[in-house]
């Protein structure tokens, strides 16, 4: 049952690895070399998009593998356990932002045309700057609570629980 730990590490792996790629490699660089906020927002938004897929993918990977690796090798069921509070928050903060925060914040773009021609105090602006607001929280969240999931799967298998 080694290859259920190898798929729950790999899906963490992406999930975890694919936000600190994102936000602290992708955005900062296209925002800083791309000569217009708007030009960076069209390699942001589907960068982000394709980042929620896969957190959702992984997310749901890790779950089934490590209830099913508890099933099989521990003959017990243990469906509140840290690691699985841990990954269904991450479930429940990346859905909030590709089903709630993402799509609004699209709308508004697209109303808006070119942000950087939109007035600071257009209502729609300042509803796009806390929709982005709420969207790094919600990633920030997702980040906090993996970074606590490595830990509690990291504990969990250099114990040798096997």
């Amino acid at each position: 049952m080694n290859w259920l730990r190898t798929l729950m590490l790999l899906a963490l792996i992406v999930w975890i690895g694919g936000i600190i790629f994102f936000a602290f490699v992708l955005a900062p660089t296209v925002f800083s070399v791309l000569p217009t906020r708007d030009l960076a927002g069209d390699v942001v938004n589907p960068s982000l998009l394709r980042l929620h897929w896969m957190g959702l993918a992984s997310g749901i990977i890790f779950l089934t593998c490590s209830l099913v690796y508890n099933q099989v090798l521990r003959a017990q069921l243990r469906t509140f356990s840290g690691s699985h509070l841990l990954v269904t928050a991450m479930l429940v903060l990346t859905a909030a932002s590709l089903f709630g925060v993402t799509p609004r914040m699209s709308s508004l773009r697209q109303d808006m045309g070119v942000i950087d021609n939109v007035r600071f105090d257009d209502p729609r602006r300042i509803e796009f700057n806390r929709l982005h607001e709420w969207s790094t929280w919600l990633e920030g969240g997702v980040l906090f609570c993996g970074l606590g999931l490595v830990a509690l799967t990291a504990r969990r298998f250099g114990k040798g629980n096997n």
